[in-house]
């Protein structure tokens, strides 16, 4: 079958199943191409819960469909390629977030998005990429617990100095590839480029970023700003996706290893097979359902709050 024949019969599948596919922007672009909604994780997840469909789609990866299934519990949620996970989110589980916790009673958690339902609902307050800062200070208190991404407590430690993180061992394996060596050989390449910096990388790649933002922040600066040349520190979808919306610009990939394998095993077919067939359904337990949607909820109510990623 060929691409356009795909496309057909997918958009054909949504029509006639009431269904939306939300496609995260570390995906191969083809799924843009047939995605209602292209974005991050969160706000994927909260856009389908505002809909009337019947079936959510989730092109991404396991712990985002979790997500979109804890807002919307009435609605079948299908993941397009069981092997699409997060090596970041299988870091931590059930039994090492309690022994993390345990370590350090009466110390509230904050958990980062990117992480398992069970995860979630075992923390005080989810926060994304974006808001981690803002959730952190909204707390009131000198010393948190932070989990599972280690470089993204890191930056809120650097941007709260008053409060002690105690962060959980976690990291992203992709933005690890990037090292400071990479920014310094890229800027001797494109000396006027700016440097667009993810806060999941190390505290020594973030220190050599002239803006360092969330997914969405990032897509924001570029927007909102006029340079001919940024140097984009995170995953290659990213420039994909700017190169396509900006194309008087030039972006370029910090070095060509920041390639998210798992964001990359849905495709086309996957998605077909997923509408056709109804299979790879996500289901949460009710309970754990529950007390991720009071962790999340805790993390939406606060004023500043920014949940796009």
């Amino acid at each position: 079958m060929i691409k356009k024949e795909l496309i057909e019969e997918i958009n054909k599948l949504k029509s006639e199943k009431n269904a939306i596919i939300l496609g995260h922007c570390y995906q191969n672009p083809e799924i843009d191409e047939v995605a209602d909604y292209v974005g991050d994780s969160l706000g994927l997840s909260k856009l389908a819960s505002q809909t009337d469909a019947d079936i959510i789609v989730f092109a991404g990866v396991y712990f985002m469909a979790e997500t979109a299934k804890i807002l919307s519990p009435n609605k079948k949620v299908l993941l397009p390629n069981k092997k699409s996970g997060c090596n970041m989110a299988d870091m931590i589980d059930i039994k090492l977030v309690k022994e993390f916790k345990a370590k350090y009673p009466d110390l509230p958690l904050v958990c980062y998005v990117n992480s398992s339902a069970e995860v979630k609902a075992e923390c005080d307050i989810c926060c994304t990429s974006a808001n981690a800062i803002e959730v952190v200070r909204s707390l009131g208190v000198k010393k948190v617990l932070f989990a599972p991404d280690c470089y993204l407590g890191s930056w809120v430690q650097k941007n709260l100095p008053d409060v002690e993180i105690i962060s959980y061992t976690g990291y992203c394996p992709t933005h690890l590839r990037i090292s400071p060596d990479d920014i310094k050989s890229a800027k001797e390449k494109y000396p006027n480029a700016v440097v667009l910096v993810h806060p999941e990388c190390r505290p020594e790649v973030a220190n050599l970023g002239d803006f360092i933002g969330s997914t969405t922040q990032i897509f924001n600066y570029v927007e909102k700003t006029d340079y001919k040349q940024y140097i984009i520190c995170t995953e290659k979808g990213v420039v994909d996706r700017l190169k396509l919306q900006h194309k008087d610009r030039e972006f370029v990939l910090v070095n060509d290893r920041i390639v998210c394998h798992n964001m990359k095993y849905n495709t086309l077919f996957d998605v077909l097979d997923v509408l056709k067939n109804e299979n790879n359904e996500v289901f949460v337990d009710k309970d754990v359902a529950k007390r991720a949607l009071n962790s999340i909820n805790r993390m939406i109510s606060i004023k500043s709050s920014k949940v796009t990623v």
